[in-house]
């Protein structure tokens, strides 16, 4: 009999097709086809160098075997499998402590993987591929930025028609853009956050907007950004089953952020707006940008009350100012901060540039032993809860 393995597998309902664990693997041994990204048990050393990048958790996923799964298996996958029993010798009345070991360390885990919010809504995920996508008419394409700043960052917005296209706020998109690329191979999928609320850009309507900023040498950016209204485009998802707004209306939402990582934050005010705006749960959002002519929807924005969304921008490029960065507004604030962090109702989400989560881990910490709490403790804590949430590009 074959002795019992630990197979590295990813989940497929969780994963967003963000191609960071394919890139990171030291070894070649994710890879990925147009339904799911899978772990070749043959090539994986176990090194888990891909842990730490993935946004969702998706990659920390583990099951004990004796005969792995393969490749033609993972790609099929809609969820993982269960967990197998294990037949140890011949008998199935035990397994023995070795066995027993692998399951429990599988089970566990090996690092913060995040959970959605105990409140948040059943996500649907992966509903549309890139072998069957969902064809969605453009009907808004609007420029965010001031027309002076060389930030140029759009609100798409999307139309579903007749098909079913059900999102919660904090899901991603994919959009592949036309044609191929050097090497003769269509484009990769692009992941976009969407910015709207559960039912629609518009209340009722089967439509979403996404929060899109054109990068120079982007393909699928500069594609989305000039695509015009009563265009048709592809798009495969729903994506994401962990970085959900939760439903209760007393939760406290901590949102930071820095340029489109925005996105989603938008879905969560206007979520809260549309839904609850009596609600005795406290928003915060902590916001970045070069100058506010860079800053994504810095007029709408204005127009929130504070009693909805408490607003602090941090502004790093002002000619003959100081750099201020979303860390430096959250220790300004460490009053407030301390007190909801003390709240067990209190769920922290950071979206934007990679890197950008360091300040911000440091900020809390300095806040958290400012009124004698343990942050990195309390960070592990929250994020095992579905509370601390953590997705950077």
């Amino acid at each position: 009999m074959n002795a019992p393995i630990k197979q590295h597998l990813i989940d497929p309902e969780i994963c967003i097709r963000c191609n960071t664990c394919e890139e990171t693997c030291p070894v070649d041994a994710i890879t990925h086809d147009a339904n799911n990204y899978v772990v070749d048990v043959s090539k994986c050393n176990l090194c888990l160098n891909c842990i730490p990048p993935c946004p969702t958790g998706s990659i920390d996923n583990w099951r004990i075997v004796t005969s792995a799964y393969s490749l033609d298996d993972q790609y099929s996958w809609m969820e993982l499998p269960a967990q197998e029993q294990i037949v140890v010798a011949g008998h199935n009345e035990a397994i023995d402590d070795d066995v027993q070991a692998l399951i429990d360390s599988a089970h566990k885990g090996v690092g913060g993987k995040s959970v959605a919010p105990a409140s948040a809504a059943k996500p649907s995920v992966n509903l549309f591929n890139r072998e069957k996508p969902i064809v969605a008419t453009v009907t808004g394409n609007y420029r965010l930025t001031h027309e002076d700043s060389d930030v140029d960052v759009h609100h798409i917005i999307l139309d579903f028609g007749d098909t079913a296209f059900p999102v919660l706020e904090g899901q991603s998109i994919g959009i592949v853009a036309p044609g191929v690329d050097a090497d003769g191979k269509p484009h990769r999928v692009r992941l976009y956050s969407i910015a709207s609320p559960r039912h629609g850009e518009r209340p009722n309507h089967n439509n979403l907007a996404l929060t899109v900023k054109r990068e120079p040498q982007g393909v699928c950016s500069n594609y989305v950004c000039d695509l015009k209204k009563g265009d048709k485009i592809e798009v495969t998802g729903p994506f994401g089953a962990t970085f959900l707004m939760p439903n209760d209306p007393a939760a406290n939402i901590i949102m930071i952020c820095t340029g489109t990582g925005s996105a989603p934050f938008r879905a969560f005010t206007e979520w809260r707006r549309r839904s609850a705006p009596n609600a005795p749960g406290r928003m915060l959002l902590f916001f970045g940008a070069r100058r506010p002519s860079d800053l994504p929807y810095f007029g709408p924005l204005q127009k929130v009350p504070n009693s909805l969304l408490g607003k602090h921008f941090a502004y790093s490029r002002i000619p003959g100012e100081k750099k201020v960065y979303v860390q430096d507004l959250m220790r300004v604030e460490q009053e407030e901060l301390s007190r909801l962090l003390k709240s067990d109702m209190t769920h922290i989400y950071v979206c934007g540039l990679k890197g950008m989560e360091q300040g911000v881990d440091s900020a809390l910490d300095d806040i958290c032993r400012s009124v004698e709490l343990k942050w990195h403790d309390m960070r592990d804590a929250m994020r095992a809860q579905g509370r601390y949430h953590v997705e950077t590009y």
